[in-house]
C-alpha cells in the first residue's frame, strides 16, 4: 500500500501534524489490559442485550453494535463511563458495578462475535468517500483513513476503534457530540476527533457516517 493511502495529507499540515503526533503518543502508550473470558462474557452479556443485542449487534441504531470491536477499546470506553469521562443515564448506571474481571470478559465476548454487514445510502456513497479516503486538504480534515484503516477495521495498538458495520445513525450522534465537546473521553485521541468533526458540516458528517456504516471490514 501507497504511503499516500494511509497518511493521504501533507505532514506540513496542521491537522495532519496533530494527528500523527497523537498517532505516536497513543502507540507508545502501554495498551496492556487484563485478558477476559469470553465463555464468561457471555453469561454476563445478559444485562447488555437489551440495547447492544445478544450478539453484540444492537437492534437500534440509536446504540452502538459491539461485535467485533477491539476488546481494549470496549473495555476503555466502560471505564469512561465509570469515571465519568463519558456520560449517559443508562450507560452509567450498568457500568458502574462492574468489576475489572467483568469489563475484560464483556469485552472478550462482543469483539470475539461477528458483526452483522450493513449497507451505505447509494445518495451519499461519492461524498462520504472522498471525506473517508480523502479528507478535504483545504479545510485541514484529514482522511478518516489514517486511522481507521481502508477497510474501518481501526488500529487496536494505537487505540482506534473499527468503525466498519457501525450504525449510520450512531456514527453521525458521535461526530456531533465531538463537534459540541460533549464527549470527551479518551483525551489523547479524542481532543483530535473533536477537532476533526468540528470541521464537517451536518450534509459531511451524514454522508461520512453512512460510507462507514457501509465498510464490511474484510481487509486491513
Amino acid at each position: 500500500m501507497a504511503y499516500k493511502d494511509i497518511l493521504p495529507f501533507q505532514l506540513s499540515n496542521r491537522m495532519g501534524f496533530r494527528a500523527l503526533c497523537m498517532l505516536v503518543l497513543v502507540m507508545a502508550a502501554d495498551q496492556s489490559l487484563a485478558q477476559g473470558s469470553v465463555a464468561a462474557g457471555q453469561t454476563k452479556s445478559a444485562i447488555c442485550a437489551a440495547c447492544h443485542g445478544a450478539d453484540g449487534n444492537s437492534p437500534n441504531a440509536i446504540w452502538p453494535s459491539l461485535a467485533g470491536q477491539h476488546a481494549d477499546y470496549l473495555a476503555r470506553q466502560i471505564e469512561a463511563f465509570q469515571a465519568g469521562q463519558r456520560e449517559d443515564p443508562l450507560m452509567t448506571s450498568f457500568a458502574g458495578p462492574l468489576s475489572a474481571e467483568d469489563i475484560a470478559d464483556l469485552s472478550a465476548y462482543f469483539e470475539a462475535q461477528t458483526l452483522m454487514p450493513k449497507t451505505a445510502d447509494p445518495s451519499l456513497v461519492e461524498l462520504g468517500e472522498q471525506l473517508y479516503r480523502g479528507g478535504v486538504a483545504d479545510r485541514d480534515i484529514p482522511a478518516c483513513i489514517a486511522c481507521h484503516g481502508p477497510a474501518g477495521k481501526g488500529n487496536p495498538l494505537a487505540g482506534y476503534p473499527s468503525v466498519a458495520g457501525q450504525h449510520a445513525t450512531y456514527i453521525a450522534n458521535t461526530l456531533a457530540a465531538y463537534a459540541s465537546g460533549t464527549r470527551r473521553s479518551d483525551a489523547s485521541s479524542n481532543l483530535m476527533m473533536r477537532d476533526i468533526a468540528a470541521l464537517l458540516s451536518e450534509a459531511e458528517i451524514q454522508a461520512v457516517a453512512s460510507y462507514m456504516q457501509g465498510l464490511r471490514g474484510a481487509t486491513n
